[in-house]
């Protein structure tokens, strides 16, 4: 760990009066949750198809069987908590230290720490609704609906409400994530490899001069960083 440079976040942490929290899915990974990039990520494993093709719009529509397993056998991790980032994270939000957590994840788990005020670029696998009637099910009913879950009210498909490959983010989640970087005195980005267009654009709105990229691994914006430091994260939290 580099002291001088922990010492300096330590410093601005003390300082700020509105952090945002940018993260991906390094945040949970010591929530026994794997990324998708890392050695041992989703995407190096092997299957029939590659992921990136199973969980787009286009192979959902088509192959909806292959979708559903992939997605409850790799995708949903329902006894997994919070760790000491998510809680650190929900604790500075109740001192009026934090203003908004964005993530890529759709693992709900900064809302299981006690997050309120969060932004899911990605969707949350705790949320689906039928494409039909659009009737909602969290994630205990979702699980109940068969192999290829269909509405008890109108038998309609029912979706996960992710964000799939060729599909658009929220416009409402957009602007409010962006509202919330344009205003933090420290914007803090970790866990995330920052190669996900358009989420990576996020951190050209910031606006103030505090930008701390954390990260095992450079990432390709390490260079408009003000102080970026290559630790696990919960290395970095337990010391915050």
């Amino acid at each position: 760990m580099d002291e001088q440079k922990l010492t300096i976040l330590q410093d601005w942490l003390r300082e700020a009066k509105r952090i945002v929290f940018f993260g991906g899915a390094g945040v949970s990974t010591e929530s026994g949750i794997p990324d998708f990039r890392s050695p041992d990520g989703l995407y190096s494993q092997k299957y029939d198809y590659p992921p990136e093709t199973i969980i787009s719009h286009t192979f959902y529509e088509r192959n909806p069987a292959v979708f559903y397993r992939f997605y409850r056998e790799r995708m949903l991790f329902p006894d997994a908590r919070p760790n000491l980032c998510h809680r650190k994270l929900a604790e500075w939000e109740q001192e009026g230290k934090l203003l908004a957590v964005v993530t890529q994840n759709i693992d709900g788990l900064h809302q299981m720490a006690g997050s309120r005020r969060v932004y899911e670029l990605h969707g949350s696998v705790h949320r689906s609704f039928c494409t039909k009637c659009g009737a909602q099910y969290d994630l205990a009913a979702f699980l109940k609906l068969g192999e290829i879950p269909k509405c008890t009210a109108c038998g309609g498909r029912v979706k996960p409400d992710v964000v799939l490959y060729e599909e658009g983010l929220d416009g409402a989640v957009i602007q409010g994530a962006v509202d919330a970087i344009r205003r933090a005195d420290v914007l803090i980005v970790a866990g995330t490899s920052l190669t996900v267009y358009p989420a990576a654009a996020f951190l050209d709105e910031y606006r103030g001069n505090r930008l701390v990229l954390i990260n095992k691994t450079p990432t390709p914006r390490d260079s408009i960083a003000d102080l970026a430091l290559h630790e696990k994260l919960g290395d970095v939290f337990s010391r915050l």
